[in-house]
């Protein structure tokens, strides 16, 4: 099957969606800190059973996903045609819009990763010799921010596919009047 520009839309809207839906689920169920347990010497601390960390890995999965599709879909040959990619770079807005769908999508990935692996690190390093510890879990907000985020980085790829689409109907509009003024 091949793919059309309208599929590649719904592809990478709906892994943004996907990825802003877990991540921000994963922010409101993330708890505040675990229970101290006061030991000799020591605080152990028990976190209660909760989700974070499995909901922050598939946000970023879907994050991930929504990222080389976005990609993947600028260069792709709709209808088995190709463009150079030297008349996508022409382009000084779609270069712009290409950086800052990398860089924000880089970022949605550091603000969704940073708080998974520090909660899933609270989890089996629960024993602090501090006894002022209270039990501490990732930071609050980084879920969220990161979720919002990988929202904007599928429609920066959303406006990125349509700049490379409109150079690419530019693209071969030329070529067919450069065809046609040869005869």
């Amino acid at each position: 099957m091949a793919m059309s520009v309208k599929n590649m839309y719904i592809i990478i809207v709906t892994l943004g969606v996907l990825s802003f839906i877990f991540g921000v689920i994963a922010e409101h169920k993330k708890p505040a800190n675990g229970t101290a347990i006061l030991g000799k010497g020591v605080v152990i601390c028990k976190y209660r059973s909760d989700h974070t960390v499995a909901l922050g890995l598939l946000s970023f999965i879907f994050l991930a996903a929504s990222g080389v599709f976005g990609f993947s879909s600028l260069f792709y040959p709709y209808k088995g045609k190709s463009i150079p990619q030297a008349v996508l770079l022409r382009s000084t807005s779609f270069v712009v819009f290409l950086n800052v769908a990398l860089g924000i999508t880089g970022l949605a990935a550091v603000l969704l990763l940073w708080p998974t692996i520090s909660e899933q690190l609270h989890i089996p390093r629960n024993i602090h010799h501090n006894l002022n510890t209270e039990c501490p879990t990732a930071k609050t907000g980084l879920l969220g921010g990161g979720a919002f985020l990988s929202l904007d980085s599928s429609l920066f790829w959303l406006v990125c596919l349509m700049l490379a689409n409109n150079a690419r109907d530019d693209y071969f509009e030329d070529a067919a009047d450069r065809g046609c003024s040869k005869r």
